[in-house]
This record gives C-alpha cells, structure tokens and sequence, in this order.
C-alpha cells in the first residue's frame, strides 16, 4: 500500500475504520488519496490516511488537525471533507492510538497548521519592464529571497504590512506551500535568489508570481529599478 509506505508498522486490522473486508480493497481505495498526499497540506496527512485503510487505532486529535489543514486544499478542487471521515467517530485520548508525530512546538500557538494553498505558482518569465511593473501594480507586496528559510530578504513593496510582517509571513508560505517551492526551484537546485510577488488575504499572505533573480536578466533588472520612481495607474 503506497500510502502507507515506511509508516512505521506492519500490523493492521480488517475490516478498517472505512469498512473495507479485505487488504486488496484497502489497497486500491488509498490509491486515491496519494494526490492530495502530494499536496502536503499537513505534516500528518499519510499518517492519518494510513490510519484509516490500514488501522491499528485512530486518535481523534490527529483528524481533526489534518482536516482543518487538508479540507481547504480539497475543496479547491470541489471535494468536501466526506462525511465517513467524521473526526467525532475516533477515541478522543487512547494510549494505543496514532497520534500526531509533528513537533507541536512547530505548528501549535497563535501562528496555527500552516494552511496549503490552492493555487501552484510556476517561475515567470519578465517579458519586459513595463508588463512586469504592471505585475507590481496588481501585487500587495513584493521581495527578493536567497532562497531559505534563513535566507536574506529584500522588500521592494510592502503595501499595509511592516517588514517583520512581511518577513515572518514568507517565512510561513515558505514552509507551508512545499509545491510552489518545489516548481521555483526546480530549474535551480543549489537555491538562488528569487524576487515573489502577491496578495495578502487576511491573515495570509499568498505568492502569485515568483522570478528567478539573474544579473543578466535586463527586463527583471530594469523593472526593478524603475519601481521606485513608478506610479500604479490605479
């Protein structure tokens, strides 16, 4: 069973909490579920699916944290939570449950689970300055990024938000949008210096363009230095 490849044990129960009678069943209904898997929309996702299909004991404090994190992601795509995943059917505290393996310190407090995003963002490409100072325009905020978590950051535009807001939400997206990640550096594999643009929506800030930073790149270059002098239409 793909979905619960290296999870830790060899031992389930049939039926399942999802009432399939046989291991092949089990099998190829997770099968499905390797999509949003792929989504990453919470550390303990393949651990609460695995714990379904292939269970020994499902606690319910482990559903309830994947579903708040994974059901925005699903309904991006028209899915909502099913109903036979009911987090309220699951043992509130058993000592020989699953229980969420994610170091608390990490995703509990006021930051919250960092919330995927519905929409991938692929590297663009500066086509010249005028259309991408018109990106700027469209944008809330705008920065470069070495990219890592720790890496050096540049603001070009802040909008309403401080640059310590700036900084802390990047760092957020960084962690919590592994697929956008992944197609920003997919050409760039030692890292790089990417300039990311986007919106904020409440309390999220979502990237909706994201460049390469190169020296020899003159349209990006070019952009960036009118910016400071550049009125928005609007």
């Amino acid at each position: 069973m793909a979905l619960c490849h290296n999870i830790g044990y060899d031992t389930m129960r049939i039926p399942n909490l999802l009432g399939h009678d046989s291991p092949a069943e089990a099998v190829q209904q997770s099968a499905s579920w390797l999509p949003l898997l792929a989504r990453e929309c919470h550390p303990d996702a393949r651990i609460f699916l695995c714990s379904l299909f292939a269970p020994i004991c499902l606690d319910r404090s482990l559903c309830e944290s994947v579903r708040e994190s994974c059901a925005p992601i699903m309904s991006c795509y028209g899915y909502p939570w099913p109903e036979i995943l009911r987090c309220d059917q699951y043992p509130a505290d058993h000592l020989v449950c699953i229980s969420s393996i994610t170091n608390a310190s990490v995703y509990t407090g006021a930051r919250g689970v960092p919330q995927a995003s519905c929409r991938d963002c692929e590297l663009e490409e500066a086509f010249s300055p005028k259309e991408t100072l018109e990106s700027f325009c469209k944008s809330d905020f705008s920065e470069y990024r070495h990219f890592s978590l720790a890496g050096k950051l540049e603001v070009l535009m802040r909008g309403t938000l401080s640059d310590g807001q700036i900084h802390s939400r990047i760092e957020l997206w960084l962690e919590r949008d592994a697929t956008c990640v992944q197609n920003m550096t997919r050409q760039h594999p030692r890292g790089g210096t990417f300039l990311v643009t986007g919106t904020v929506q409440g309390e999220r800030l979502v990237v909706n363009k994201a460049y390469a930073w190169q020296k020899r790149d003159r349209n990006l270059t070019a952009a960036v230095r009118k910016w400071k002098s550049h009125r928005c239409r609007n």
